[in-house]
């Protein structure tokens, strides 16, 4: 039971950065880095009707935002056109949630975002289906979980972080041994 409460609360602490970057708006594209080559304009005329009408306020000053927020804005105005009612509906629940968080909350989930940005492909796959199996927990159990990672020591989530990782590892293959009464068939 023991391991399956680690397993568990690793889980929720996987989950915990995911669930929280989840409900932010993307971050803004970061300026061009020395040698790397500078975004270019996007043009008003270069997107659809529907991307005008949304970004409409931003029509009379468009040509004087920087390159990169026309293209993040370019991008996430696509995003938001071809969303279903259902999806337009939840982005819009994550933004008043953004919205009602402090400055410092906002930091932080920055901060987690590109942490999480920087892992591996892999390890961020891992994070995301830990996320997943967490929302399918009962709410009673999430909340459970919760407050276990609230009250442990930096050390003790460490080791939960810890105990998660290895018991979501496959199991090594056992090394071959020799067993007392059969021969091994070695070529000739």
């Amino acid at each position: 039971m023991n391991e399956r409460k680690a397993l568990m609360l690793a889980l929720l602490l996987a989950a915990a950065p995911a669930c929280a970057l989840a409900q932010q708006p993307p971050a803004p594209v970061p300026q061009a880095a020395a040698g790397a080559v500078a975004p270019s304009r996007v043009p008003w005329s270069s997107l659809s009707p529907q991307q005008q009408q949304l970004l409409g306020p931003l029509a009379d000053r468009w040509g004087s935002l920087p390159p990169a927020r026309q293209q993040a804005l370019a991008r996430g105005s696509q995003r938001w056109v071809n969303m279903n009612p259902q999806q337009r509906s939840m982005a819009r629940q994550r933004f008043q949630q953004w919205r009602q968080l402090s400055p410092q909350q906002r930091q932080t989930l920055r901060r987690r975002w590109q942490t999480f940005k920087s892992l591996p492909p892999q390890q961020q796959r891992a994070i995301r289906q830990s996320f997943r199996e967490f929302q399918h927990l009962p709410p009673a159990r999430r909340q459970t979980l919760r407050q276990q990672w609230q009250r442990a020591t930096p050390a003790q989530r460490q080791r939960m972080i810890q105990r998660a990782w290895q018991m979501r590892r496959p199991p090594q293959m056992a090394p071959m041994r020799r067993f007392p009464g059969i021969r091994s068939r070695r070529p000739r």
